[in-house]
């Protein structure tokens, strides 16, 4: 089984697991997260890889970092997530990527992400629920950090905090590598 076989199989039996853990309907979760009911079925039975925005859009809903819905299986109190085991979660041919590194619950869902953002690329990102606070240092370059519509820019050894509840893109507009890390805090599904 690849590694893409995995994720699919983890993601399928996690969506059901967290959608049976909130008492939602396939019709309710539809709703919550903009998301049709086609696709959330199709995801539970392992039959389709859905984008990273979707992904997003359905641990949003659930009220679950989207670590917990590829891998709910965690238990003990330290977790040490080895490099080759995060996850490549957005990748363009001119080597952009994010990597989920880690994630928890306790609290409302929390991650911490890499990024890598090369020359001319962006990352663009639908609202997420009210509460929701990105947290970002970037480490190399000049990241132009577009929050609903305005620009901010962010250079290397700087950081950036900001509610997530509005459209937002991570942007390089420079000649050099955008190297980031990015904490996002979700409050707790009510």
């Amino acid at each position: 089984m690849t590694d893409l076989d995995q994720l699919t199989q983890s993601l399928a039996r996690n969506l059901k697991h967290w959608r049976s853990e909130r008492h939602f309907t396939l019709d309710a979760l539809a709703a919550r997260s903009g998301v049709s009911r086609g696709m959330i079925i199709q995801i539970e039975q392992a039959r389709t890889n859905p984008s990273v925005g979707t992904t997003v859009k359905l641990a949003d809903a659930l009220g679950v970092s989207i670590t917990t819905l590829l891998d709910y299986e965690q238990g003990a109190r330290v977790r040490v997530v080895p490099q080759e085991q995060a996850v490549r979660m957005w990748s363009t041919e001119a080597g952009s990527h994010t990597s989920l590194l880690v994630g928890a619950d306790s609290q409302g869902p929390l991650e911490l992400w890499d990024w890598r953002i090369e020359p001319g690329d962006q990352s663009a990102s639908d609202p997420h629920p009210s509460g929701t606070m990105e947290l970002i240092r970037v480490t190399e370059g000049e990241l132009t950090l577009v929050v609903d519509g305005e620009s901010h820019r962010v250079p290397a050894g700087s950081a950036a905090s900001f509610e997530a509840n509005v459209p937002h893109v991570y942007r390089n507009e420079g000649d050099r590598t955008v190297r980031m890390t990015m904490a996002v805090s979700v409050p707790p599904a009510r």
